[in-house]
């Protein structure tokens, strides 16, 4: 993981959702360490001013899965940048499809993704109707204002 460009390591709920509201773009995201539970992570997503969590586990035999909508078929990778490629596309179970990594450095480079980077025309979903309670949508619902500077 942390060879990965995207991951941000310990730095919290709340770091994590200022600098995806630095960035403001939905579909701007990154992965952070989980702030309740040791060893699993959680991939962040911006979507319409909204921080959108999801849990990431490893299994016992080493593959990567997402905890995502209700009725979505559980997928399991056996590389986390294959996980990340999958949720590139829409309709994944996420709130909208991962655009423009937010790296380590706190800036969108989907450059530095190399085979990571939205396909061309970056298509964009609109936002499911049901949401996961596995998912951590910024419980108070307080807006990730995009006035950072």
């Amino acid at each position: 993981m942390e060879n990965l460009p995207i991951y941000h390591g310990p730095i919290g709920k709340e770091e994590g959702e200022r600098r995806l509201g630095q960035d403001g773009r939905d579909g701007c995201y990154l992965i952070r360490n989980s702030d309740s539970l040791a060893g699993v992570y959680c991939l962040c997503v911006l979507c319409k001013g909204f921080v959108y969590t999801y849990r990431l586990y490893q299994d016992d035999t080493g593959s990567w899965a997402a905890e995502t909508t209700p009725g979505v078929p559980k997928r399991c990778f056996r590389q986390i940048k294959n996980l990340i490629r999958a949720f590139q596309k829409a309709e994944q179970g996420i709130a909208m499809p991962l655009l423009y990594p937010i790296t380590a450095q706190g800036r969108a480079d989907t450059q530095s993704l190399g085979s990571l980077s939205p396909p061309p025309g970056g298509h964009r979903s609109s936002i499911q109707q049901q949401m996961p309670n596995a998912v951590q949508k910024n419980r108070n619902q307080k807006e990730v204002r995009q006035t950072y500077g």
